[in-house]
């Protein structure tokens, strides 16, 4: 059988590619709803098991559980190739919520391990390039697959999955003889180097411990913990929402755009994004602050929100879409700072798991409203007013944070 044949086309390559590269499957009903419910099933699976697979990192190291994850997540990401119902696509996406859990705070944990407080911003954002050059190359990439490549009767989707899947298999395997879990095992660095390091480090942990003085399970009955979840679950909430429906926008600002087109001004916001993170991180490490350097960015994304609903004009719209995509992303390369700050190593593997496990319910809560909504009034204006709540709400709650809980001073004197 023609693997092709049992697609339906009514929904465009690009919107495809957003619900991590597949889409309108058949007897998949066609609507903007449905649309964000397959592009959020992953977050579900992704929730219950962030804090055990974070847990299991701590305990048996970052390069045996990385090496894991990403072999799996391969795997899975294969396997979505030949899903023939829209069933079978819930199941390979839950299934990929599974494989990657933990990743993501596996990586934040694992940087803490290895930098020092002061240091922590631009290592976090430098870490946090990766996705959003991502987002630069694999929406022009995916496109350019799926409508070039058609092997062995499969259509370009399928290929999509099993091209892109393949490198997360070859990097997990490669992971297991690169990675090194801690610094007193590094081959490159000298023992002077190794000793000012893992002092340093030995230093901070002290100083995180009397701010939070309780055993690894006692974490989920820390009430600032979960107020860390608050700016995180807004900031995924924006970050999810704008992105799954940018093309949508613009593409309906200016219907003359192909595709094609589409997909590289679509990275344009990325770019600016990624460069935003880093300038700030690296200025939140040099002055040794982090609540504004948090909250304020993301608070232009607010405004930039708001903009977008009342103009139609393309460049315009894209202008402000680089704004909020820029204070989306600065909020994020330094945010992890946050918790880091009174999160010991040992609480740290469960309470990193919990925030990121909560925030990225957003990712399913995001979509979601923005297709509602769009039903509901045929427009994404509502559903843009709703991520600018979020983005606004994300400045208020990290503002309100007292400043000594996060201050990297504290740990150094």
């Amino acid at each position: 059988m023609n693997r092709g044949e049992d697609v339906e086309t009514s929904w465009t390559s690009e919107e495809l590619t957003l619900i991590l590269k597949n889409g309108h499957l058949r007897k998949f009903p066609k609507n903007q709803s449905a649309f964000g419910i397959i592009a959020g099933i992953f977050f579900i699976s992704y929730f219950f098991c962030e804090v055990p697979s974070n847990v299991l990192m701590h305990k048996v190291g970052a390069r045996v559980w990385i090496t894991r994850i990403l072999i799996t997540w391969g795997i899975v990401t294969i396997g979505t190739a030949f899903s023939d119902t829209a069933t079978h696509l819930a199941i390979w996406r839950f299934l990929l919520g599974v494989a990657e859990a933990g990743f993501y705070p596996c990586m934040i944990l694992y940087l803490t391990l290895w930098f020092p407080a002061k240091h922590l911003g631009r290592t976090i954002s430098l870490f946090m390039c990766g996705m959003a050059i991502s987002n630069i190359l694999t929406g022009p990439l995916s496109t350019w697959i799926m409508d070039n490549i058609a092997w062995y009767g499969m259509s370009g989707w399928r290929w999509m999955f099993i091209i892109e899947g393949i490198p997360a298999v070859v990097l997990g395997i490669t992971t297991f003889f690169v990675l090194t879990d801690r610094p007193e095992q590094a081959k490159f660095l000298t023992q002077e180097e190794k000793d000012w390091l893992i002092a340093e480090l030995q230093q901070e942990h002290q100083a995180k411990s009397k701010k939070l003085q309780v055993s690894k399970w006692a974490v989920f009955s820390q009430p600032r913990v979960w107020y860390m979840c608050v700016p995180y679950l807004c900031y995924i909430m924006a970050l999810y929402g704008l992105g799954m429906w940018m093309p949508q926008i613009l593409r309906a600002l200016s219907q003359t755009l192909t595709n094609f087109q589409i997909g590289p001004i679509s990275t344009l916001p990325y770019i600016v994004g990624v460069i935003a993170m880093v300038l700030v991180a690296r200025h939140s490490d040099k002055t040794e602050e982090r609540r504004y350097h948090v909250g304020i960015p993301i608070l232009f994304s607010f405004f930039s929100l708001i903009a977008l609903t009342m103009t139609k004009d393309l460049w315009l719209s894209m202008l402000f879409i680089c704004i909020s995509t820029a204070g989306i992303y600065s909020f994020v390369g330094t945010y992890w700072t946050l918790p880091s700050s009174f999160l010991s190593e040992g609480t740290a593997a469960v309470g990193i798991g919990i925030i990121n496990s909560v925030g990225n319910l957003g990712g399913f809560f995001g979509p979601y409203a923005v297709g509602f909504l769009k039903d509901m009034t045929g427009s994404t204006s509502a559903g843009m007013y709703v991520l600018a709540g979020f983005a606004l709400f994300a400045t208020i709650s990290v503002l309100a944070i007292p400043a000594k809980e996060v201050a990297i001073r504290t740990q150094n004197s």
